[in-house]
């Protein structure tokens, strides 16, 4: 399947999500759900990364109690470089992150990667506890 890009990353993956959702190979994950990081903003992109550790720190940092989850997806459709954090916090995009206007479908799980520490998980959120940074939707 050709790969389309909005701003013509080169990366050809594979790709992961990170989640606490449990999901299952052909399930499709689309754009329209609540933020993970500003719980008043639904998100009109769906994430992903082609680092796995990447995913890995999305699915500890996202809500719930249910264990981290990372997903082997595919896109469906055109993809960009994520703008919260491509030439705005890093330059370039050596995070490797995309964000899509369609679905991703999950194509398999991972089973290991490089965990976040719990002790990395708390800086995280100490460092943006009580900050409103503006997502780029």
């Amino acid at each position: 399947m050709a790969i389309t890009s909005l701003s013509q990353p080169e990366d050809r993956g594979p790709f992961y999500h990170g989640t606490r959702a449990q999901l299952s190979t052909g399930d499709l994950l689309n754009p329209g759900r609540v933020s993970n990081y500003q719980s008043d903003v639904v998100m009109n992109h769906i994430y992903f990364t082609a680092l796995a550790s990447g995913a890995g720190l999305a699915a500890a940092l996202a809500p719930g109690e249910n264990p981290e989850r990372v997903y082997i997806v595919e896109p469906t459709g055109g993809f960009e470089d994520d703008p919260n954090v491509t030439n705005l916090k890093f330059p370039g995009n050596p995070t490797r992150s995309y964000r899509s206007g369609e679905a991703l479908k999950i194509i398999g799980e991972l089973s290991e990667w490089q965990r976040t520490t719990p002790e990395q998980i708390q800086r995280i959120r100490d460092r943006f506890a009580g900050q409103k940074d503006e997502i780029i939707n």
